[in-house]
This record gives structure tokens, sequence and C-alpha cells, in this order.
């Protein structure tokens, strides 16, 4: 995956109890289209783009779920840092429905 050879990798757990749902999906994904670093997330054999919403959401991964984040390009270890603290806000806020 790496442009030059150089790809960071960290892993991340799932803090939300309803899992990686659609509200800290699209958190991430719009967080990710700010870097030109590629990044992805995988879950077991499933690998996600973390500029697709679709993508991210397809892993389904659920409270607790470990995921591997890869990061490679110009910017990744601004990226790197901006994905894991996504990962740390264990609060979403309340559903408007």
């Amino acid at each position: 995956m790496g442009v030059e050879g150089h790809v960071k990798r960290i892993q991340v757990v799932i803090p939300w109890p309803q899992g990686l749902h659609l509200r800290p999906a699209a958190d991430l994904v719009r967080l990710a289209g700010r870097f030109r670093a590629a990044i992805q997330l995988s879950c077991g054999e499933r690998i996600a783009d973390a500029r697709s919403l679709m993508s991210v959401l397809l892993l389904c991964a659920v409270a607790g779920t470990a995921l591997e984040v890869e990061v490679s390009g110009d910017d990744e270890e601004m990226a790197i840092e901006a994905v894991a603290s996504v990962f740390q806000q264990t609060d979403t806020p309340p559903s408007s429905a």
C-alpha cells in the first residue's frame, strides 16, 4: 500500500456501544478526506478505504472490535494521529430521530 514503502500501522478498538455505525463512520470518512495519505482499515479479511462510507460501514465492526489502521503518504503521521483520535471519542451525539 505504501507510496514509498513507508506504511504506518496502529490498532484501534471500536469504543461505541452501537459499533462503528453511521455517525462515527461519516466522521471518519470526512476526516480521511482532509489528508493526502491513503488510509485503510482492516477487520479480519475485510479491508475498507477510509474515504468510502459504504466501505467503512461494510466492516460491520461491533463494539470492542479491533481494527488495523494502515496509513501511507505525504502526511501519514498527521493522518494516523487524527484517525486514532476518532476512536478515543467514546461519546457520540444523540440521534436527531
